[in-house]
This record gives C-alpha cells, structure tokens and sequence, in this order.
C-alpha cells in the first residue's frame, strides 16, 4: 500500500454561526462544533483511506475560545498518523475576524477513524510520511497518544508502551 501526505487529506469546511445555532449567550453550542469537527475529520479520513470510515473516539477537545454569532468559522482537519486500520485526525477551528480578516485559532481536537469494508469489517490504511515540522511533531505525539489509550483500556502492559516510557526514563 502506497503511503500518503498529509496534505492529501486536508479538508477545509467554512460556514456561518447561525441563530438556530447558539446558546443564550450567544456562542456556538459545543455539541455544533462537535458535529461539524466530526464532519470534517470524518471526510480526512476517508480521502486518506479511500474506504467507509466511522469514528472510533473523541481522544481531546479543547474549547478554548467561544464563537459568537455571526462569526466566520473554518474546520481544518488532516490525518496526523495511520495505524493498521485506524487514523488519528487532527483538527484545528479558526474563527475569522470581520473587519480584518484575521484568523485566530479557536479549538482543536484529535478523533480517531477506523476504515471499513461494506460490512463493517476494519480494513488496511495506507501509512502516512509527514512533511512538515507540525506535521512531523504531530505524527510522532500520535503513538504516544495510541499507547496511552491502549494503557488505560488495560489493552497493554504498562511495559509494552515504549513511547511513553521514553518520556520518563532516559
């Protein structure tokens, strides 16, 4: 299987905080953002995959700055590292100012997709060779994150999970 980039899967969705979309406060509901961060990452990782993919987990969400209404808000999500049949997807919501122009990242958070066949039987996804500096740093903080996951669900032995080890022995 041909290993791909991670600009290959890059998926960019913009739209508007509507109304119907906003809490009393008028911010955009996190469980909005959360939609539409799933939405995005779920089409990443198809693109990589080329398969069916379902999300797997929600492995971090930060909700560090609220979007109000009106506000411009892009979803940018690119898969940071492939594993056998899952991908983590990274992704990063900017939220544009509207006199400027500017953009200022809002959130971001890592899902986990695995690939499917018709039946629903997880299938082979090709590697990922990152390019860049963040997608380097991303890449290789992705088995960390997979081993510490792996740990907690009791799916490992504390003594298997060679990358978070390194972490604390040296």
């Amino acid at each position: 299987m041909n290993p791909k980039h991670p600009s290959e899967s890059l998926t960019i969705l913009t739209d508007l905080v509507l109304p119907s979309e906003t809490n009393p406060l008028n911010n955009l509901f996190g469980g909005e953002l959360l939609a539409r961060m799933d939405r995005a990452a779920s089409i990443s990782a198809r693109r990589h995959s080329r398969r069916i993919v379902v999300t797997a987990s929600v492995n971090h969400v930060a909700f560090n700055r609220a979007i109000s209404l009106g506000s411009v808000v892009t979803v940018e999500a690119k898969v940071s590292r492939s594993f056998k049949s899952s991908m983590e997807v990274f992704i990063d919501v900017w939220v544009e100012d509207r006199e400027s122009g500017n953009r200022t990242k809002a959130n971001e958070a890592i899902y986990t997709f695995v690939a499917v066949d018709d039946t629903g039987r997880p299938v082979e996804v090709p590697p990922i060779v990152p390019e860049s500096e963040l997608e380097i740093l991303r890449f290789e903080a992705a088995l960390r994150r997979k081993q510490l996951s792996l740990l907690l669900a009791g799916k490992i032995k504390p003594e298997e999970a060679s990358e978070l080890k390194a972490l604390f022995i040296s």
